[in-house]
């Protein structure tokens, strides 16, 4: 049995901002990694951390934790808070659950990833960065998906992402810039299908079995990607036009290609514990690596328990095992 701190960002986005549901889903994950630490009798303290990093600094020095199980993503008014606080635990000396403040930092923007999977080999879509409207370089080809560089969950991400020529990018960047901010990434579209592949330490190094996103038409929904209503909006035509799958009904060497890919990009960025790694086929068939995820959900029903489930690794049995992996003898 350890003391454990179960650490996560309490909602400040207002009901009805459009951003707020990725941020209230966190709550459910908090309860499912509750219930999962219970049964093996840890003690465990709970703090949903708001805007103030001293209540943070206080509760570790006086419950002494042994372990603080880090589900902590950052505030919606403030997202580079997720390794803020990873840095503060560093500080104090306390052990936590997740990747390190390293990963984080690199994961959290996605064009320097991009910059650092492109040095070290690994494949990902072609992309340009811009800052502002006056620096934005036009692509050498269409269509091309204009995102936040600094976000996660598919924040920032509709059909209106996908642009098709240089009146809709400038569109599309210039509202991408005043809603979240500088830098945008504008990436090559990869018509093909999306994949994810889960990377844990359960305790070894190994990868889950690999996701698929399967499309299905709906009225509306022009393009197969991953937005942020597929996600947080349930029954929405978004939400039904992109269905996982687990396990993906892929040949074994596609399989075997993305996981290879997976853990190569998980020891690139300096993951620990457990991460997600999503990637897109090209047109030739090829996977490309479009971001890593080094904090994904926990939740007992999201994409990675979903992996887990498939591999026949108990929920509760894995969250008790990234407990343990920080456990000094």
């Amino acid at each position: 049995m350890a003391k454990v701190l179960l650490l996560y960002n309490a909602p400040v986005l207002p009901v009805d901002h459009p951003d707020a549901e990725s941020e209230r889903d966190l709550l459910h994950t908090v309860e499912a990694v509750h219930q999962a630490l219970h049964q093996f009798e840890h003690s465990i303290t709970t703090l949903g951390l708001t805007d103030s990093p001293e209540l943070l600094l206080n509760t570790v020095r006086t419950s002494k934790p042994d372990v603080v199980f880090n589900l902590f993503e950052g505030f919606g008014t403030r997202p580079a808070s997720e390794y803020h606080v990873a840095g503060l635990l560093n500080w104090l000396d306390v052990p936590y659950t997740g990747c390190p403040v390293e990963a984080m930092v690199l994961a959290r923007d996605k064009a320097r990833t991009k910059h650092l999977l492109r040095g070290a080999g690994l494949p990902t879509a072609e992309f340009n960065v811009v800052d502002a409207m006056e620096s934005m370089q036009l692509p050498q080809s269409w269509p091309v998906i204009v995102k936040p560089a600094g976000t996660d969950a598919s924040i920032g991400i509709d059909q209106g992402s996908v642009v098709r020529n240089v009146e809709e990018l400038r569109k599309q960047v210039d509202s991408v810039l005043r809603r979240y901010g500088s830098p945008v990434l504008v990436e090559s579209y990869l018509p093909g299908p999306e994949f994810n592949v889960g990377v844990v330490e359960s305790p070894g190094l190994s990868t889950l079995p690999v996701a698929e996103m399967v499309y299905t038409p709906q009225p509306g929904v022009q393009w197969p990607i991953v937005s942020y209503a597929s996600k947080w909006e349930p029954g929405s035509a978004e939400d039904l036009a992109m269905q996982p799958r687990c396990p993906a009904e892929i040949g074994d060497d596609l399989k075997e290609r993305l996981q290879s890919i997976a853990l190569l990009a998980f020891k690139l960025l300096g993951c620990r514990d457990v991460a997600r790694i999503d990637f897109r086929l090209d047109a030739a068939g090829l996977p490309n690596v479009l971001e890593v995820n080094p904090n994904p959900d926990l939740g007992s029903s999201a994409g990675l328990a979903r992996m887990l489930r498939v591999a026949d690794i108990p929920y509760a049995q894995f969250i008790d095992q990234l407990v343990r992996n920080h456990l000094t003898s």
